[in-house]
């Protein structure tokens, strides 16, 4: 599982020309699912992601969680981020998760972040062609890889 999270001031993301998800300041989060993940490898990636701390206490140092200043998140499923380009030009999605399989994780996660940790969570359109649009907060930007923290 992969969660590319950018530190935003706003985001928002359109379907033909239509806005249907949006945030204040929080995370815009990419989000990505192989056939390997689970529910178990979810809850530890959302534990990691709901205590990073990125934000700015009073004296400037990144001190603070997205819980802590009350932050927001637009989450947008992106299969590309298990893009493989490691022969020829035209990346492979070898490694990306069954459609079905990958949307099932997505509402878990989405579901699991706004339930259990009472943060507002707005989505695009699973498997949809999206606009997104932010304002990246630093810009800061990581990327949560479950083969990385598990």
């Amino acid at each position: 599982m992969k969660f590319l999270i950018q530190r935003v001031k706003e985001s928002s993301v359109k379907i033909d020309g239509e806005v249907v998800g949006s945030s204040g300041p929080g995370y815009m989060i990419l989000f990505g699912a192989c056939n390997e993940d689970n529910e178990e490898i979810a809850d530890k990636m959302i534990a990691k992601l709901v205590n990073l701390r990125i934000f700015a206490d009073s004296e400037g140092k990144t001190n603070l969680s997205i819980m802590d200043v009350g932050g927001q998140m637009l989450i947008i499923s992106q299969f590309t981020l298990y893009a493989n380009c490691k022969k020829g030009n035209r990346p492979s999605f070898f490694h990306s998760g069954d459609p079905a399989h990958a949307k099932k994780l997505y509402d878990y996660v989405t579901g699991k972040i706004q339930n259990d940790y009472n943060i507002h969570v707005e989505t695009g359109e699973f498997g949809a062609d999206m606009e997104v649009s932010l304002v990246n907060d630093g810009p800061f930007t990581i990327m949560l890889d479950s083969d990385e923290i598990l």
